[in-house]
């Protein structure tokens, strides 16, 4: 997008139109299609054809408690103020590690590495180092400080002193929670931080010379208005963080429990969600900021915009990546791996994690080995959701396919979509236009066999996938 206006491209009968409910895309095929008879024989044989591929590798660590309940939080979480539950927790993915390292090349370096939640920083100062130093016994972690190494934080949990204690563990990027500074928000969706705490973190992992901070938001809490959410958007522009996500709020309390809490009476209509939205994107990009797509905004400087300008950005479990080459392998409750074109998920109940590693197996619950088609139509939707342009003789010089042949249904089903205006479908590409990148996931659905399969048999099933909407 320029520096003009969005809301010069701003439809909103044609956002409603196309307003559906769909997958965000962090994976193709997404988790739904995943299969509960993968196990360790196929963890194996992934591993071995990894360890062929040499790439390098990215590891995720998935750690689940917090203090206190967020209302609107959509992560596997466990919410407990009693530490000792993370002893065990800690110990176990020490094991995991442990089990998986052993079959993984100790050359490959990791260029990248995450620890998300929950609260990562739920954890002790020795619980965490003594987690990063097992983690680096296994495996080859950089020492120069090239990696992106990153850690999400709850503002209200870490002081500034404690940063200086996680860079030294290696990490070099943040990810802070903000959601809203708006204090009747917070009471509403139970989820405090301060500006001033906010500020001080800021300005402490700037000295530490954190790479990159990244601040989150979300758009759609109870109580938001448009005026409010301008006023927390103003307050955070004034920390400059380097990247910026402003996220939807789905409301599926019959989906996550905790969503229960939230008085619905009291969510922002659907048109002051949307004027939330358009005046959100406005504002950051007049601020100088590069819409990178799907909630995410970055400074023109930053790695993130800059993978999308060089056309090498990628889309993982965690959402935008600027490390598309490597392997993923994930640790902890519910995590997800991706390597060997084979997806992993463990247990998602900590019971059951426990259970499998009491019993010296690796905590698998499901997965699914990616086949020809599914790897032809994660590049094609990879390459729409990062780039937003879909140069045909890119997918046929990776595959054996003639692009316009093999997808004519596809391109069929997009006409509709490019007489709206949101793309534009030549003899040799798809270019999604501005007005289409905030429904750029809708774009990518036209490609996803699975989803396509589930509406043709929805009157026969039992149970079908639920996803967010789009807007």
């Amino acid at each position: 997008m320029n520096d003009q206006k969005y809301s010069n491209l701003w439809n909103d009968e044609l956002i409603r139109k196309h307003d559906l409910a769909g997958p965000r895309y962090t994976s193709y095929p997404t988790a739904p299609q995943f299969d509960e008879s993968f196990g360790r024989n196929e963890w194996l044989r992934a591993a071995e054809k990894s360890n062929s591929a040499s790439a390098p590798l990215s590891l995720y660590f998935h750690i689940p408690f917090c203090d206190t309940v967020c209302y609107y939080c959509a992560c596997n979480k466990i919410i407990t103020a009693n530490k000792k539950l993370a002893i065990p927790y800690v110990e176990a993915l020490k094991k995991e590690i442990d089990m998986q390292a052993i079959y993984i090349d100790r050359s490959r370096p990791v260029d990248q590495l995450h620890w998300g939640g929950g609260t990562p920083t739920y954890l002790t100062d020795e619980q965490m180092h003594d987690l990063m130093a097992h983690t680096r016994s296994a495996f080859n972690l950089l020492g120069n400080d090239s990696g992106e190494y990153s850690i999400e934080i709850h503002p209200k949990g870490v002081s500034p002193e404690r940063l200086t204690k996680l860079r030294a563990l290696g990490f070099n990027r943040l990810s802070m929670g903000v959601q809203d500074f708006d204090e009747n928000v917070q009471v509403a969706v139970n989820r405090f931080n301060s500006e001033e705490e906010v500020l001080a973190l800021v300005q402490a992992a700037r000295a530490l010379d954190f790479k990159s901070i990244s601040l989150d938001l979300i758009y759609g809490l109870p109580l938001q208005t448009s005026a409010s959410f301008a006023k927390t958007l103003e307050r955070v522009l004034a920390l400059k963080p380097d990247r910026l996500s402003v996220f939807n709020y789905a409301h599926l309390p019959d989906l996550f429990k905790t969503q229960k809490q939230i008085d619905s009476s009291q969510l922002p209509e659907p048109q002051e969600k949307l004027t939330i939205l358009r005046q959100s994107i406005d504002t950051l990009l007049q601020a100088g900021y590069v819409y990178v797509g799907m909630d995410h905004f970055a400074l023109p400087e930053d790695e993130l915009a800059k993978a999308q300008q060089a056309k090498n950005l990628h889309r993982n479990f965690q959402g935008y990546a600027t490390h598309g080459n490597c392997e993923m392998f994930s640790f902890g409750v519910s995590s997800i791996s991706a390597f060997g074109d084979t997806f992993f998920q463990n247990h998602k109940t900590i019971d059951a994690y426990y259970a499998s590693l009491g019993e010296d197996e690796l905590p698998l619950w499901r997965g699914i080995a990616l086949s020809e088609d599914d790897k032809i139509r994660q590049t094609v939707i990879r390459e729409l959701i990062c780039h937003f342009e879909l140069p045909f003789s890119k997918i046929e010089s990776q595959y054996p396919i003639a692009f316009s042949k093999y997808f004519a249904a596809e391109l069929a089903s997009l006409r509709s979509l490019e007489a709206d205006g949101l793309l534009s479908i030549g003899d040799n590409s798809i270019d999604v236009n501005e007005s289409g990148r905030l429904l750029i996931r809708r774009i990518c659905m036209a490609f996803d066999k699975y989803l396509s399969a589930s509406a043709r048999d929805q009157l026969n099933a039992k149970a079908k996938p639920k996803y967010s909407r789009i807007i």
